[in-house]
Parts: C-alpha cells; sequence; structure tokens
C-alpha cells in the first residue's frame, strides 16, 4: 500500500530552478506574498518571471497541502517506529524469560535431558553480560596517577 501510495506522489519538476550557490527553501511566507502582489501588479514583473500570480499563489496552497502531508507522514512513521520498537522489546523479554525458565528447569533431573541442549545454545548466543575481546587483552590496567598538591602560595 505504501509503495501504492509513493507512486501517486506528484514530484515538481526540478530543472527550472537555477543551481545558487544559497538556499531558497527559508524564505519568510510574508515576503513570498509581497512578491506574488508584485507580479500580479506588474506586467513586466510577470513576464521577467514567466509565471503568473494565480499559477504561483496555486504553487504556494499545494505546497501547504503537502506539508501538511508530510507532516502526517512523519507522525505515522514515528507510531510506526514505536511499534516496532514495542514488538522488538516484547520478543527479547520473551527470549530472556525462556532462557531463565529453562536454566531453572535444568536443574530439575526429570527435564534436564529436554532443555540442557536449548540452555547450552542460548548460552552460546548470548552476548548479554560479556566483555568483548578488544577490552579482555593481556594489557593490566593502567596505575591511576597521583593527584598533583596544590602548593599555595605563602609570602615570604
Amino acid at each position: 500500500m505504501l509503495r501504492a501510495i509513493r507512486a501517486r506522489i506528484p514530484i515538481p519538476d526540478a530543472s527550472r530552478l537555477p543551481h545558487v550557490k544559497f538556499s531558497s527553501g527559508n524564505v519568510d511566507p510574508q515576503f513570498v506574498t509581497a512578491s506574488i502582489n508584485a507580479i500580479g501588479a506588474v506586467d513586466a514583473v510577470q513576464a521577467a518571471v514567466g509565471r503568473s500570480e494565480e499559477d504561483v499563489r496555486q504553487e504556494v496552497e499545494t505546497a501547504a497541502r503537502w506539508t501538511a502531508f508530510t507532516d502526517e507522514l512523519r507522525t505515522m512513521l514515528a507510531a510506526a517506529t514505536q511499534a516496532d520498537h514495542v514488538r522488538r522489546q516484547s520478543v527479547n523479554l520473551a527470549a530472556l524469560q525462556t532462557y531463565n525458565i529453562c536454566r531453572q528447569l535444568a536443574r530439575d533431573t526429570t527435564r534436564a535431558p529436554q532443555v540442557v541442549a536449548h540452555v547450552q545454545e542460548m548460552k552460546r548466543l548470548n552476548k548479554l553480560g560479556r566483555r568483548s575481546k578488544a577490552s579482555t587483552g593481556s594489557q593490566p590496567a593502567p596505575e591511576p596517577t597521583p593527584a598533583r598538591r596544590l602548593r599555595s602560595r605563602s609570602p615570604k
């Protein structure tokens, strides 16, 4: 469904935008309104810009609608990300609970044959609480350096 929606999003033609060294993305909306008024009031400006007042007003309205659309998409993405995070936490919790239950069951001689292999595999794959090989090197921890004594300057 998302791919179908993405295919329906019209992409404006950016080829008419000049390649400039400054950003034109954050222009004050009142400035935009004043420029549209100038396009409508002065024929020479409209001819130079190559667009009518109505065309630019329509594009401002379309941009506002698409801004609302992208805001809704951001909200939807945040909700989906949060839901995904909760699902992963739930699965991880179930896995850790299973590991602890299996460890307890492995102590029972009647159930040990059923769970010992599973406990060994989970223990092998468990990365929680283990040090990485880089931190378990043969170098001893450096000795802390003694604090320097502050000398007080006393008048002689």
